[in-house]
């Protein structure tokens, strides 16, 4: 008992210090910010050589060659160095979740099968110690998502530079996330059940899901009509997916699951992403035709069948986009967000030519979680959310970023890696 006690009393201390950093965030943009003589990858409009960046109320004011400061601006220069849109990280964890092993900081599912009016946003925990370490690859906002069995909840867009929660969200509800009933029978050691056993699981779940959706969609008839009904927050928070005001983002691998899934969108009319998409070249012809979306969480996979390459999963994103798939690279989960942009790296070994590559980690990802209009590329009167790098932000040598700015504010790059580092290269230059 004693031991118990102990053991609980430590996991708690440990969840308490392991979900704070001490890094402050920035404050609003008090002065403008004149960005000299930097290599701008605008996305949009190529890639500028030597190119002013203005940064005014934390709005971009100005882009060109020789732009005049204005009085008490902040001028800095970047020649040499490479000026990106904030990267966008879609579909993880991050903030939901800090040590997987510590029950109380993970906070990423819920118990039901039935869970439309949960929100991603509410258990975000700026505080998170990844965090900083997500920002310091480029990465300056993150579309976090409930997990669960089957309705999981509803999505939002955080920036990572927030003092909460409610500081961080910049899109609340972006889209509703489904995760799709198996396809395939074929047991592995995580799941070793019998595929019987997996075919009737299956089966169960798709019939739950398409009575879940009947019932909404016959709740969201009713209100329409204005019948009075007692309120079900379930049904009511899937009213915006019949009326076309908010996306279904569905969890999916294997191709049946996502013909499966595109044929059931049509049934009920609503727009289409798929998350996941490990088997999305297969089919990507029909997925470009109904203008469907892939949010790609597997750039690093191995093959799913004896006989794919060895090489598909990097080779998956050129295919994506020779068929006309708007795509997003991702990988669902938290800590190895960081990763994503050397994932795009590796996809333009791979054929994905640098700008498909830029675009899969801004402006696609940004028209993916429905803010295009205001993120994701360099161009006037967009947000000043921009990062710089020494050299390619996609090449593991090249790859060092300097500064980032999260709507003009200067953020800062310092992570718990960063304090180690300084820390223990501090014990080992007192000892040489």
């Amino acid at each position: 008992m004693k031991l118990s006690k102990l053991f609980t009393l430590m996991t708690a201390a440990l969840s308490l210090t392991a979900q704070a950093n001490d890094i402050v965030p920035a404050p609003k943009q008090a002065q403008a910010i004149l960005l000299q003589d930097a290599t701008v990858h605008t996305v949009t409009n190529g890639v500028l050589k030597d190119t002013d960046v203005l940064l005014v109320d934390g709005k971009i004011s100005a882009i060109g060659a020789d732009l005049t400061a204005p009085a008490g601006a902040q001028v800095l220069s970047l020649q040499g160095k490479q000026l990106y849109p904030g990267l966008v990280a879609l579909a993880n964890q991050l903030g939901l979740t800090e040590i997987e092993a510590v029950r109380a900081t993970d906070d990423t599912t819920e118990v039901t099968n039935t869970n439309p009016d949960i929100k991603a946003q509410v258990a975000y925990n700026a505080d998170s110690e990844v965090v900083p370490t997500i920002r310091a690859n480029g990465f300056s906002y993150s579309l976090v998502y409930p997990n669960g069995a089957l309705i999981m909840g509803q999505s939002a867009l955080m920036q990572l530079d927030a003092w909460n929660w409610q500081d961080a969200t910049v899109v609340d509800s972006v889209a509703l996330h489904i995760k799709w009933p198996r396809a395939d029978v074929m047991p592995n050691p995580w799941r070793p059940q019998k595929p019987e056993e997996i075919r009737k699981a299956s089966q169960k779940a798709m019939t739950e899901l398409e009575g879940y959706f009947k019932t909404a969609k016959a709740y969201a008839d009713a209100v329409t009509k204005g019948v009075k009904l007692p309120v079900d927050s379930r049904w009511q928070a899937m009213i915006p997916v019949f009326k076309g005001e908010l996306p279904v983002f569905v969890h999916a691998n294997d191709e049946r699951q996502m013909l499966q899934a595109m044929k059931f969108a049509k049934h009920y009319g609503f727009a289409l992403t798929i998350v996941g998409g490990r088997d999305a070249w297969r089919i990507a012809p029909q997925l470009a035709s109904a203008n469907v979306s892939v949010i790609y969480t597997s750039p690093y996979g191995i093959p799913e069948r004896t006989d794919e390459a060895t090489s598909q999963s990097f080779q998956t994103p050129a295919m994506l986009a020779k068929a006309g798939v708007k795509f997003a690279l991702s990988l669902d989960g938290y800590w190895d967000t960081r990763n994503v942009v050397f994932a795009a790296g590796q996809a333009i070994s791979y054929g994905l030519s640098p700008e498909q590559a830029l675009r899969s980690v801004t402006l696609d990802a940004a028209a993916i979680a429905g803010v295009a209009d205001k993120i994701g590329s360099i161009e006037v009167g967009k947000a000043a959310t921009l990062v710089v790098s020494d050299g390619d932000i996609f090449d593991y040598l090249g790859h060092k970023v300097r500064y980032m700015w999260i709507d003009g504010r200067a953020v800062d790059l310092s992570s718990r890696h960063t304090q180690l580092h300084d820390k223990y290269q501090q014990r080992y230059q007192a000892k040489h």
